[in-house]
């Protein structure tokens, strides 16, 4: 298949046929079961009777089940992003979490086993050929068990989640998918999907724009309240997981999962807000380019100047590889491979799920991304930044299962390098300044969204979390307290903010991962570091960059950075050449307005 051919659908039936009826799918759910079972049965011996070869049985069981549970997983999420009505694929959402849940109360027990192990004769075992190169992680499962309940309670908790916890997120995404937008096109008026409607929010014509916005904001503010209860409960009960387990800093589980220390985050958003001055500039520059005295929030995405080019699905995939090709070959064969087998859903259709994806499906070695293509340059790069984590996922495929569970910061390095690449040699090909002006202001597009817009939710959810230890905030004070953070967060910049943004973003809702914004700006922030280092090398980084990626699920993100970077993130320097880039990028948008 060519190019010139791309489906703009993905195939699922490579994994199972017959999407969310098919019976190989259930076959395989059961053979997830039986693993499971098996391998309570190995982490109960081993509970007993703590040897390094029942311990090796142990893993080596683990990992083939997690491998398994995680593809289930994927194909559950895939069929349910395709289609939001389909009801099977819900339903089967339901025998994933409580498999899940199985799982998380065996790792309970078998976290407690390890710790019970004295620590010289740890060490020692730490030394063996068979855990040598999964040293890290054993430790870290070791160490963390320590801050925890005892393994009973901890087991509660894992099976009280499933009905309670994350039925919460499961629930706010049935009510998300009923609701539909009018939207008025040629004089009809049709009723579109929220993905379809924020889609419309990059429109050129800002009575477009802001008509969506207002509808979308109508339909948020008449569920307010339904909204309000989801993110109260889950937030009570992750409250509730952390009073008990004597835990009094929230950021205290978001740290421990992206692996980084307090002092890192702090330097970053520390250099981010002393940088912050020329994202406002651009910001009231593109007022008045837009002929407004300040932006409202439905202007923030909108495109400037008069050649703000369109592309078709084939155009952006030829587009994405030939620029990947100039950063390495190998990132390139990937891509056209990726695009050839289908692993990419871009239609621009009704009942899909809002926003974009890549999830891996392991036992297979592939991965499938998830969009909702409309052509505009924004959706070149959610292209390109799934196409990141896809890639990202593929060199792992020779590391260690143990070793490739990543975390979201450093997952997202990979995806926002790869729209970097793209962004930065297209504004290269630009054939004239409306082009070029165009495509640097959708870089700044994302540098906004990265040092104001998330960093307004990550405000927010500090705040949010402050005020739900005393009790549920209702949904008129979390709008007060969005707005504040985003007036904070834009340096006052807007005139009219979106006070329920804690009700559209997914993210607020998300129970797998605590505090799901900053590691995004970490990925931005580290990814343009890394961009430093690969403009500086030239072709040669290419292996230098899948050396660094194989890694990020088996260091800190600290020692990450030392080992193949040779720099300190605890400290402003790394993240002071990092931010002269972007501010490069906002200085340049300034210079070239300045002459119209």
């Amino acid at each position: 298949m060519g190019l010139d051919r791309l489906q703009e659908t993905w195939d699922l039936d490579a994994f199972f046929k017959g999407g969310s009826s098919s019976q190989e799918f259930m076959t395989y759910l059961q053979s997830i079961e039986q693993l499971l079972t098996e391998l309570r049965h190995q982490v109960e011996g081993f509970s007993k009777e703590k040897t390094q070869s029942k311990l090796v049985s142990v893993l080596e069981t683990y990992e083939t089940t997690y491998k398994k549970l995680s593809q289930a997983g994927s194909f559950v999420s895939c069929l349910q992003a395709q289609n939001t009505k389909d009801m099977k694929a819900a339903s089967l959402r339901g025998t994933i979490a409580k498999l899940g849940a199985d799982m998380g109360t065996i790792l309970a027990l078998l976290d407690q086993s390890l710790a019970e192990i004295p620590s010289h004769e740890w060490e020692e075992r730490m030394k063996s050929d068979a855990l040598s190169d999964i040293r890290y992680i054993l430790n870290e499962r070791r160490e963390r068990v320590k801050d925890q309940l005892p393994v009973e309670q901890e087991t509660l908790i894992q099976k009280l989640a499933v009905d309670g916890y994350h039925a919460w997120e499961e629930l706010y995404s049935s009510l998300v998918n009923k609701i539909l937008i009018p939207f008025v096109q040629n004089g009809e008026t049709q009723m579109i999907s929220v993905g379809q409607a924020e889609n419309v929010m990059d429109d050129s014509d800002r009575e477009v724009r802001k008509a969506v916005y207002h509808n979308l904001e109508h339909a948020w503010t008449q569920d307010e309240h339904l909204f309000a209860s989801t993110l109260n409960h889950l937030a009570g009960f992750r409250l509730q997981v952390y009073e008990a387990r004597g835990w009094d800093h929230i950021l205290k589980e978001p740290l421990e999962i992206c692996r980084m220390k307090q002092e890192t985050l702090d330097a970053m958003w520390s250099v981010i807000d002393d940088h912050k001055q020329p994202f406002i500039d651009y910001l009231h520059r593109k007022a008045e380019m837009l002929g407004v005295d300040k932006l409202s929030w439905f202007d923030v995405g909108a495109p400037v100047g008069s050649e703000a080019k369109t592309y078709s699905y084939q155009e952006a995939a030829a587009f994405i590889i030939k620029h990947f090709a100039g950063f390495g070959e190998k990132m390139a064969t990937f891509t056209e491979k990726a695009f050839q087998e289908r692993w990419v859903e871009a239609e621009n259709r009704p009942n899909k799920r809002v926003g974009g994806f890549c999830t891996n499906f392991p036992d297979s070695g592939e991965s499938r991304i998830f969009m909702t293509f409309s052509g505009s340059p924004s959706n070149v790069a959610t292209l390109a930044h799934e196409l990141g984590h896809s890639f990202h996922q593929d060199v792992m495929q020779d590391v260690r299962v143990l070793n490739r569970k990543y975390a979201m910061n450093v997952a997202e390095t990979a995806s926002t390098f790869a729209e970097m690449i793209v962004a930065d040699a297209s504004l290269k090909e630009a054939v004239n300044e409306e082009e070029r002006l165009s495509l640097l202001e959708d870089k700044l597009q994302r540098s906004v969204a990265f040092f104001m817009n998330i960093q307004s939710r990550f405000l927010f959810e500090q705040r949010f979390y402050e005020e739900r230890k005393q009790g549920e905030v209702p949904a008129e004070r979390l709008n007060e307290l969005m707005v504040e953070a985003q007036k904070e967060a834009f340096g006052d910049a807007l005139d009219e903010y979106h006070p329920h943004f804690w009700a559209s973003k997914l993210h607020f809702h998300i129970t797998g991962v605590p505090f799901y914004n900053f590691p995004y700006t970490f990925g931005y922030m580290f990814s343009l570091g890394i961009y430093a280092k690969a403009r500086q090398a030239g072709a040669s980084f290419e292996e230098k960059y899948i050396a660094l990626l194989k890694d990020t699920a088996s260091m800190t993100v600290e020692d990450l950075a030392y080992k193949h970077l040779g720099v300190d993130l605890t400290q402003k320097a790394f993240w002071e050449e990092a931010m002269s880039l972007a501010v490069a990028d906002a200085e340049e948008f300034l210079a070239i307005t300045m002459k119209k």
